[in-house]
């Protein structure tokens, strides 16, 4: 099964980064940014993102349009400090491009300002690179 790894992050903390590097350790598959298009069709596409504003990023819904015929399936990992998933703005997004978004998700908190400071712990991202090398 053919995988690919993509994130996005405007945050200077990098803490959606820290995912996509512990899943990129963990799954051997180079992580990389939404402005770098699939040069393949992928059975299966990780989307590493962070909520902002209540929403997913514009970036990452430009790459999902540019890049839908060679999308089989998202998995959906994400950060927030707010605590909100970003599955249900990239469920919209996949739906509207009639890509398939897989039920499993990865989550975790994250730091912003002073909320959740330490966040994501190193459990945390072990337990992302556990989970995306389990898909």
């Amino acid at each position: 099964m053919k995988t690919a790894v993509r994130y996005f992050t405007k945050s200077k903390k990098g803490n959606t980064r820290k995912l996509a590097d512990a899943v990129s350790k963990a799954t051997g598959i180079e992580a990389l940014d939404v402005s770098a298009d699939l040069e393949e069709n992928v059975d299966r596409l990780i989307l590493i993102n962070a909520m902002y504003a209540a929403n997913i990023d514009k970036e990452v819904k430009e790459f999902l349009a540019r890049n839908k015929d060679r999308i089989g399936e998202v998995v959906n990992m994400n950060t927030s400090a707010s605590g909100a998933s970003t599955w249900k703005a990239v469920k919209k997004v996949t739906d509207e491009l009639g890509i398939t978004l897989s039920e499993k998700e990865f989550h975790c908190a994250a730091s912003w300002i002073f909320i959740n400071k330490g966040l994501p712990s190193e459990d945390d991202l072990k337990r992302a690179g556990e989970f995306a090398a389990a898909l």
